[in-house]
């Protein structure tokens, strides 16, 4: 089977970034600051607005704080920084933030529940329609992102790619796990990662992003035992 929505959710990244990379270079300084904090506000209010879809909220709080303890433990942060810099390094980007953008664009493409439903749509009914709703919305992102971080964000494509392609392949398999209350929790425990990205954005504080993704995998086992 070929996982149609996920390869037209990776063109509109690339194809998203592409204009948004040409747009950064032609931005005066002022203008990319402007653009860097209205992203933030952005991104804080889709946070909010997942975050408030969880329906037990202690178990999110357990997830967030147990995820970020493992995180900080397995120093995940300098794990994926050290995997976004040598695979800067093999296309010899000289883009300062080209990983902070792969990692902060990845994140807000794969978590939430479109990014569930929509493969598991497509997998299991052939509908693209929630993936292709998708595209579009991450490729409108995608130029903001782009137009902020650089290039790193158009290499995003890869680990959304990835993900969904799984998931879509696997669509029967994942079916029964994600229930609504669990997509749902997911998507909560996803909101609370995305409100910290539109903290880093707006330079209020930096948290630590990578350390908390172990959070959505807690989530998923807290769910599963007292959901």
């Amino acid at each position: 089977m070929l996982p149609l929505g996920s390869i037209v959710n990776a063109l509109a990244i690339i194809g998203g970034s592409v204009l948004g990379c040409w747009l950064q270079s032609r931005f005066p300084e002022r203008i990319r600051t402007i653009v860097f904090q209205g992203l933030g506000l952005s991104v804080l209010l889709i946070g909010i607005q997942m975050a408030l879809k969880t329906e037990n909220t202690i178990l999110v709080v357990f997830a967030i704080l147990l995820g970020g303890i493992t995180g900080e433990l397995l120093r995940l942060d300098t794990l994926f920084e050290r995997l976004g810099n040598r695979f800067k390094k093999l296309i010899r980007s000289k883009n300062a933030r080209f990983t902070e953008g792969l990692i902060t664009a990845s994140l807000v493409y794969c978590i939430g529940a479109m990014a569930i439903i929509g493969p598991l749509e497509e997998g299991i009914r052939g509908d693209t329609t929630v993936l292709f709703t998708k595209s579009i919305l991450d490729g409108f992102a995608s130029i903001a992102f782009a137009a902020s971080y650089g290039s790193g964000v158009l290499f995003s494509f890869i680990p959304v790619l990835l993900y969904e392609a799984t998931l879509t392949l696997g669509a029967n398999f994942f079916q029964q796990y994600f229930s609504d209350m669990m997509i749902a929790q997911i998507t909560g425990c996803g909101g609370l990662l995305i409100i910290g990205i539109g903290i880093n954005l707006l330079e209020l504080t930096e948290i630590r992003m990578a350390n908390l993704l172990p959070g959505l995998v807690y989530i998923v086992v807290l769910t599963a035992i007292f959901g």
